[in-house]
């Protein structure tokens, strides 16, 4: 596969994403930056002159308000359901809805406000809901989160990914290696994050741990 038919391949799947998928104009940046993170990976490891082998087709998934609710709740005890106002808001944040999901993780954080889950999903919609940019809100509401639960990762997590967005990679470094040292050793989502650190920090030509050195649970 040549590198045209690459690109062609990512531009087709944006647009099938955009219209037959329906992903709404503030999932677009994600989507957008998804591919591009692809299209890097590819272009470190990839062989595109290669001949093709056979394999198994991997349908193509949206990354949108799904991916950003189900990683959100990875923080959390999976055996505890959040609120009734959290579950309401994750049916318009998986549809990309993201002012009408804030609305109802703003009720849910005036409900309980030390509500961590509430909070950490107030600031991911916000920040969604204006195309990915930091707002003060959302910063406040990131600030929040983190506040009350300063050994759940999820806000920092969060936080980093926002920064990463807006190529302030050395705050996404900083935060997520805060994260990991402030974690629990026992935390489910600890080795994931470990994992994601040590690859952007190598992507950046930065000195990480390797494999086998990185933290355990």
């Amino acid at each position: 596969m040549s590198w045209i038919a690459v690109i062609v391949l990512a531009a087709l799947s944006f647009l099938a994403a955009v219209f037959l998928l329906k992903v709404k104009r503030p999932g677009w940046s994600l989507l957008g930056a998804a591919l591009l993170f692809g299209l890097s990976g590819y272009a470190l490891q990839g062989s595109p002159e290669m001949q093709s082998a056979p394999g198994t087709t991997r349908a193509q998934q949206g990354l949108d308000g799904e991916l950003l609710v189900s990683s959100r709740r990875d923080f959390f005890n999976a055996g505890q359901l959040p609120s009734r106002w959290i579950l309401t808001g994750d049916g318009f944040a998986r549809r990309g809805d993201y002012m009408q999901a804030a609305g109802f993780y703003r009720s849910a954080t005036q409900e309980n406000p030390a509500d961590t889950e509430a909070w950490l999903a107030l600031a991911i919609a916000l920040v969604e809901h204006a195309e990915g940019n930091l707002t003060p809100p959302a910063l406040k509401a990131f600030e929040r989160a983190q506040a009350l639960d300063e050994t759940n990762g999820g806000a920092r997590y969060f936080l980093g990914l926002s920064w990463l967005r807006a190529e302030q990679v050395g705050r996404t470094v900083e935060l997520w290696s805060d994260a990991l040292e402030a974690a629990p050793e026992d935390a489910p989502w600890r080795n994931t994050l470990a994992l994601r650190l040590m690859r952007l920090q190598q992507m950046l030509g930065m000195d990480a741990p390797a494999a086998d050195e990185a933290p355990q649970p």
